[in-house]
């Protein structure tokens, strides 16, 4: 039977990260399976619908510093929830949340909540934002997390470490994992699409990282690492948008910088990759590090990405603390291995992708929630 499944989340730019990659990969997903899938949004996108994808809503601009306010938002759903079967709310702090608690608690039409890390106590670190995290956490957020049906994780991980911020407020939680689509097939195409874009880059081994750059990647830690062996023949490539410009200062002369890639471009920043780099300090999932794996691009991640185990058991990679000596020691490791270590552990990485990280497995657990709950 085909289902009817509403996405609320605050943006669909991929700029905004790992949630809208996800959102936009399993709608595709639950579109191919005949389902109809929609977005309710907060801010107007940029370009058209991902493929998929309905958007049924959106608000004209972000209000309140980024809140994202939309006056009638909680009167629409009401009408709205009789159209789906499920709902699914992407991330914290923001109004979409509040306004499904308001409209959706006593309706029959489920609505579950996706957290996206977003709970993990390494945020405490910044005790202002904190500090105002718990009062809204009181006052709404623990509402939308006590009403839903149930709170979903990506890893066991994240699982276990929400409750540790505030609490657990949920009456109930599933682990759903997440995922992507396979890759376009287009390889030669998108080596030439990020190639033309920086030929400077062709016949060089390229260490890659692909996100936003921002302190909490480790980003820095990444620079100076690959600054401090300085290889021959290699370049780093930090590829993504950076909203602090001081930060950016920090890293130049160490790394070629590209800027947001979409579309052909990017997939052909990973391969054109030897390997790919996350030294993150916290990350509950790693959208672009399993993008990697679905390249056959091994990838060196912190031990605070959650699933590094899941890497380094499949023998995709190696983990190392998110410090400077440990992002020192994943390029280090990866540049000691022989050609024939590197080509299984390439091989090992399409197959890790494969078996643990492709969409479909996260998609078909989304669509037993609402039977099964």
């Amino acid at each position: 039977m085909a289902l009817s499944i509403l996405h609320l989340i605050d943006s669909l730019d991929p700029a905004a990260g790992g949630p809208v990659e996800f959102v936009r990969a399993v709608s595709r997903e639950h579109a191919a399976m005949g389902h109809r899938v929609c977005a309710a949004l907060l801010t107007q996108p940029k370009g058209p619908a991902p493929e998929g994808l309905e958007i049924v809503a959106a608000g004209r601009k972000p209000q309140f510093g980024g809140y994202g306010f939309r006056a009638g938002l909680v009167s629409w759903l009401r009408t709205e929830t009789r159209r789906h079967d499920a709902i699914f709310v992407h991330g914290l702090w923001q109004y979409h949340g509040a306004a499904a608690w308001l409209a959706l608690s006593r309706r029959d039409t489920p609505y579950y909540l996706f957290p996206h890390g977003m709970l993990d106590p390494w945020f405490a670190g910044d005790r202002e934002r904190h500090l105002k995290k718990r009062l809204y956490w009181e006052a709404v957020e623990k509402h939308v997390a006590r009403n839903a049906r149930a709170v979903l994780f990506t890893s066991v991980a994240e699982m276990a470490r929400a409750p540790l911020s505030f609490g657990a407020a949920w009456r109930a939680q599933r682990l759903v994992g997440l995922g992507i689509a396979e890759p376009p097939a287009e390889i030669e195409a998108q080596r030439e699409a990020f190639l033309g874009r920086f030929p400077e880059l062709r016949g060089r081994r390229l260490v890659l990282f692909l996100g936003r750059i921002d302190r909490k990647k480790g980003c820095e830690l990444l620079a100076r690492a690959f600054a401090s062996i300085k290889p021959e023949g290699w370049d780093l490539v930090l590829a993504g948008p950076c909203a602090d410009a001081g930060y950016r200062a920090e890293l130049e002369g160490c790394a070629h910088f590209t800027g947001m890639l979409e579309g052909a471009a990017k997939w052909g920043a990973f391969r054109c990759a030897e390997v790919f780099a996350l030294p993150s300090h916290q990350e509950n999932f790693g959208i672009a590090a399993v993008e990697a794996l679905a390249c056959g691009v091994p990838v060196l991640v912190s031990s605070a990405v959650d699933i590094h185990g899941t890497i380094t058991e499949a023998g995709a990679g190696f983990a190392e603390a998110d410090d400077l000596a440990g992002t020192r020691r994943l390029l280090e490791r990866w540049m000691e291995l022989g050609p024939c270590e590197r080509m299984n552990m390439k091989l090992a990485a399409g197959h890790c992708f494969r078996e643990r990280f492709h969409i479909r497995e996260t998609a078909a657990r989304m669509l037993s929630l609402p039977e099964g709950d």
